[in-house]
């Protein structure tokens, strides 16, 4: 029951932060000039690339240093 409910918040933090982050970029885009599709393409080329990262990180520092190169 509890993991269901761990669930749940996750999918809810991550839905708010995620708004939270696109309109904060998209509103200093516009106080920099930067058109929104910029900030748009950079977010998702982050956002597909931040797992990929994440594995390659956490793999490094226990050692398993093939997962990294693979995962490149």
């Amino acid at each position: 029951m509890i993991n269901i409910l761990f669930l749940f918040g996750g999918i809810v933090l991550i839905l708010f932060s995620a708004n939270w982050m696109v309109e904060g970029a998209s509103a200093l885009a516009k106080k920099i000039g930067i058109s929104d599709m910029v900030v748009g393409l950079t977010i998702v080329s982050f956002g597909t690339s931040a797992p990929e990262l994440a594995v390659s990180i956490f793999s490094a520092l226990k050692g398993t240093t093939d997962i990294a190169i693979g995962n490149i």
